[in-house]
């Protein structure tokens, strides 16, 4: 279907990649990461015939339908509503209507005749078979998935702001329904709501996706495999972004061994042939040592890039214990009421994440906490509270003359040279790059530029509207850390959730027009809404049900029993055995494992490829075997305790 073929890419004498080839399986989703600027969205560019590799070839079966999803579409201008734009997925489709819509008119103007109507016959049952008259609930489905309301649909598209507008032309790429659809941070301008919705969409899509992300969650939900380009070459993971994480550890620690054994297996040789090189009764000897030595394949020590910032924000005083206290607070927008009789209380040391779909006023709660956004109501501050806010106005800010590095030196006179730099190259700014002039950067680069510049402030209460856009996932590590390590306060709105799972206390969250508050973290948040869902399901499902509870007699009961205590046994009976199962292959495991480490092994190349690829597939099949095993306790545990 798609192949790529020793395929390189070079710019300005400085390789991006080389011999990069992997063969793409129909219907799978593949995960692209590496570094900002390791070349993932060059490679999505060759796929999608866009940009000519400077080696190598791609092969593409037939006339295979490539959609290329990339922040080059924000440059689309029309004044049409969304709902057209979205709908020119369906161009042939579009084509075909307008060709029955003409043989109506010429009907409608008399015209007749057998031809005429064995025509028109002809193309209506083609409409049908190609799903015409889906075709519109099919765009608003689509549209309604990625957060759009009924009425938006109809507005034109030049009235929504740059995000919404990459929402539209997501919608029409997966509207399209290619071979191959290429996702270029295809997260970055959505909510956690059209997030999930996207997840689910590609999991039953029916041709092979490849995105680049920063998104850990969403590459967990939704890889496959994940493709690694590091120091200009392409790694292949067969699991999904935690499966990489750990299988790219394993391999490390694997090829270390490996070189460390031959190491040693070296040295022992090459101390042969020093101590006895001047000995003719030992000539034969030693010739044969180095030749040895010469046909040796070298293993080379294990080599990665090397993300090794370590930054930390500090403050110059110290707040009071209650930061900022939100009274009465009243905000609309028209007729839309966006908050009503608002209360919230941020507290010295609280690390907030504020949720929610696109809408319901996290950015304006974000700006009334700022002071920034016009309100009713009371804003209390608290003894020596300073503030920094981030958003996508800040850029506004930067000055455009002054280099990356002058920009945050001005702003941060106490810091030294070090620590300047220390914290551009966790936004990945590195190298001359800091010298590059704040007027030629992207909106990206400048976006970056602004975080840092606003963590760099040493306040001590921070205002966070989605840092990590624009960020590659070390650089949403190193950030997630360092306000980890933050002493003071703050409240974040953010829709990656491997982000907020690292960094928030506190979950915020608009409802009804009010705000409330979870008291822990995301994760927690998460398990607690469920929770709170599940059981009012079940307590509609109760209340719909409770007229036909009180005719169940007393055998439905026994048979109901007998079939818990059946299942029960059943249960039992495959736990017993999974786990039988489990301990046949850990024992393998350990096998491999010590065939891996042992020297004859790591020095030959084929049959440590090997035994790593055995030890992969029984690590897989024990994992599964694992999650089977936890499924049936917990069932276990939930009839035993009914």
């Amino acid at each position: 279907m798609l192949s790529l073929e020793n395929i390189g890419m070079e710019y300005a004498g400085r390789w991006l990649f080389r011999n990069i080839s992997y063969q793409f399986i129909p219907k799978e989703t593949v995960g692209l990461i590496g570094r900002n600027g390791a070349g993932k969205s060059t490679l999505l560019k060759i796929i999608a015939d866009q940009v000519s590799p400077s080696e190598g070839k791609v092969h593409k079966a037939g006339k295979l339908k490539v959609a290329f999803f990339n922040q080059d579409l924000l440059s689309y201008q029309t004044d049409r509503s969304i709902f057209e734009v979205a709908r020119d997925a369906f161009a042939p489709l579009l084509e075909l209507k307008e060709e029955i819509d003409g043989l109506l008119k010429r009907m409608e103007d008399g015209e007749t005749g057998n031809e005429l109507w064995d025509a028109l016959d002809a193309k209506q049952g083609e409409f049908e078979n190609r799903g015409g008259p889906q075709m519109e609930a099919r765009v608003r489905s689509v549209l309604d998935g990625l957060g759009f309301k009924a009425f938006e649909q109809d507005m034109a598209y030049a009235t929504f702001s740059g995000g919404w507008r990459m929402r539209v032309q997501l919608a029409r790429l997966l509207l399209m329904e290619p071979e191959i659809l290429l996702l270029d941070e295809p997260t970055n301008h959505l909510d956690l709501p059209s997030i999930q919705w996207l997840e689910s969409y590609l999991k039953s899509f029916s041709g092979s996706t490849i995105i680049v992300s920063h998104d850990r969650f969403f590459l967990d939900r939704v890889s496959e495999k994940i493709l690694e380009i590091s120091l200009r070459q392409m790694h292949i993971y067969a699991g999904n972004y935690t499966f990489y994480m750990k299988e790219k550890e394993l391999r490390k620690d694997l090829q270390q061994k490996a070189f460390e054994n031959q190491q040693k297996q070296i040295a022992d040789q090459e101390k042969f042939i020093n101590r006895f090189r001047a000995k003719a009764t030992k000539a034969k000897a030693v010739q044969s040592k180095i030749k040895q030595l010469d046909k040796i394949d070298r293993i080379e020590a294990p080599e990665e890039e090397v993300v090794d910032f370590h930054i930390r924000f500090t403050m110059k005083v110290r707040s009071g214990k209650e930061v900022l206290r939100l009274k009465e607070i009243n905000k609309a927008y028209g007729p839309k009421t966006i908050i009503e009789n608002g209360e919230a209380t941020v507290l010295r040391g609280d690390k907030i994440a504020l949720i929610g779909a696109n809408g319901t006023g996290k950015s304006t709660l974000l700006r009334i906490l700022a002071d920034s956004e016009k309100y009713q109501g009371q804003r209390e501050e608290g003894y020596q509270v300073q503030s920094s806010f981030f958003a996508q106005h800040q850029l506004e800010a930067l000055d455009l003359k002054r280099s990356i590095f002058e920009e945050l030196s001005y702003h941060s006179a106490e810091k030294t040279e070090l620590e300047v730099r220390s914290t551009l190259g966790a936004f990945m700014f590195s190298g001359e790059e800091v010298e590059k002039k704040i007027q030629v950067l992207s909106g990206g680069e400048k976006s970056r530029v602004a975080l840092a510049k606003t963590l760099m402030s040493e306040a001590n209460f921070l205002l966070l509207d989605e840092p990590t856009n624009h960020l590659d996932i070390p650089s949403i590590h190193i950030l997630s850390q360092a306000l980890n390590n933050y002493e003071g306060t703050y409240v974040v709105v953010s829709h990656d959730r491997f982000f907020l799972s690292k960094i928030a206390n506190k979950i915020w969250y608009i409802e009804d027009h009010s705000i409330k508050e979870y008291p822990g973290s995301y994760e927690e948040f998460v398990n607690w809404k469920q929770k709170q869902e599940q059981k009012a399901q079940e307590a509609k499902i109760i209340q719909t049900n409770s007229s036909k509870a009180s005719s169940v007699d007393k055998t439905e009961d026994f048979q109901a029993k007998k079939q818990k205590k059946n299942r029960l046994k059943k249960l039992e009976r495959e736990q017993e055995k999974i786990e039988g199962s489990i301990m046949d292959l850990e024992e393998k495991l350990e096998s491999k494992e010590a065939e891996m480490a042992s020297p004859e092994v790591a020095s030959d190349f084929e049959r440590l490829s090997q035994i790593q690829q055995d030890h992969q597939e029984i690590q897989k099949k024990l994992e599964n075997l694992n999650q089977e095993w936890e499924k049936i306790v917990e069932e276990v545990e939930e009839l035993t305790e009914n």
